[in-house]
């Protein structure tokens, strides 16, 4: 049973569905239907045309349902019970619903949910594990969504920075994860690859060579018991090559076209980090001078955080901590960062206060216990 091949026909059968008259809602719900049936029949009988299969089996279920509807109501139903024998076409309907799913009138987390569901193809349960909310909730969260966006033209044109924007967050929130749970990160890049395919745009491209340079490094980037390991740390034999090259590649193309964005300087920095032997052997200089084209480009505080951290290494932790001064305290690990600075500064005992006080205030466990770890190496030192 080839569940990959389902999840990429899931977007493009929704397609077909809504571009037949059904409404978003009722679509996506008719494809889960037949998604189960094609799990209990597909081992046993394998269908020639797995596509039309599907659109066969969630038109009849989003009959189904229109007719007990109208049943209910006392009305009757005009409808053809049989679908064309051509499905229509794919990439058309599955760019629209990247662009559907990721409306600027949801919130950020119903956008990810939904775009996992609607073009992912996991199921409830699987986004709600990954999410580490309960299944009601999860169920929730999607439904609000697809009634937000129930009235929105199928064929509106998107936002494509918001479809990014979408993907991106939903890297985030899986890298790094627990193997265990559903591979968010895994999937996020599955469906840029599919989007790349589909849209002509260096921002799509640098996006994609994000995450794979990012997940070349991600079986190092924890030990046993889901242990943290920092950059400087990592074992970079365990980096997956075969995605380096590609993400460099494909960015190495990007760049090319000379239309720059943020996806695109974030690549940069991340390849620079892949091509070094080590820490030391960073190019540091270059990674400070990407870092400036971000902010060029986002004037995000984050990123302003993030540079300091690389002016640190390249010019000196003093020039670090000037450079940290213009960064708003209320950044998020901030004070991680400024207790990495005072460390390399020789200001141990403000160190060890400030990794303290930045693992009270830790996002995960996995990074609150780091943290403390540190604070614990560093008070050794004072007392050594």
């Amino acid at each position: 049973m080839d569940e990959g091949l389902l999840r990429e026909l899931v977007p493009a059968v929704i397609g077909v569905l809504v571009r037949r008259g059904a409404d978003f809602a009722s679509a996506e719900d008719a494809v889960q239907e037949a998604l189960i049936r094609a799990l209990d029949t597909w081992p046993d009988d394998p269908p020639h045309d797995p596509k039309g299969w599907l659109v066969a089996a969630a038109w009849r279920r989003f009959l189904d349902a229109v007719r007990s509807e109208s049943s209910r109501r006392g009305r009757e139903l005009v409808v053809d019970a049989e679908p064309p024998p051509d499905p229509g076409p794919a990439a058309d309907d599955s760019l629209r619903l990247y662009f559907l799913c990721a409306h600027p009138v949801l919130p950020p987390a119903a956008a990810v949910a939904l775009t996992l569901r609607a073009v992912g193809g996991l199921t409830t349960r699987q986004i709600a594990a990954a999410h580490l909310v309960p299944e009601a909730t999860m169920a929730q969260r999607i439904s609000r969504a697809k009634k937000r966006i129930a009235g929105e033209p199928f064929d509106r044109p998107g936002h494509l920075g918001t479809v990014l924007r979408v993907l991106y967050l939903v890297f985030n929130e899986g890298y790094g994860g627990d193997p265990d749970q559903t591979d968010l990160a895994g999937e996020a890049i599955r469906l840029t690859r599919q989007l790349a395919a589909l849209t002509d745009d260096p921002e799509v491209a640098g996006l994609l060579a994000l995450m794979l340079l990012h997940h070349a490094r991600r079986a190092s980037r924890t030990g046993p018991g889901g242990r943290l390991v920092p950059l400087a740390a990592q074992d970079r034999a365990r980096w997956d090559t075969r995605l380096i090259g590609e993400g460099v590649t494909i960015l190495q193309a990007a760049l090319a076209r000379d239309r720059l964005g943020e996806y695109q300087a974030q690549a940069a920095i991340a390849a620079l980090h892949a091509d070094a032997p080590s820490t030391a052997e960073t190019d540091w200089v270059q990674i400070v001078e990407w870092y400036d084209e971000l902010l060029r480009l986002t004037d995000s505080p984050v990123v302003r955080l993030n540079r300091a951290v690389a002016v640190g290494e390249a010019d000196g932790p003093a020039a670090g901590l000037a450079a940290l001064a213009a960064v708003d305290p209320d950044v998020p690990r901030y004070t991680a960062v400024a207790a990495h600075l005072h460390e390399r500064a020789g200001d141990l005992e403000r160190a060890a206060g400030l990794y303290a006080e930045a693992s009270r205030a830790a996002p995960s466990v996995p990074e609150r216990d780091h943290l403390t770890r540190e604070a614990a190496r560093v008070r050794q030192r004072l007392r050594a």
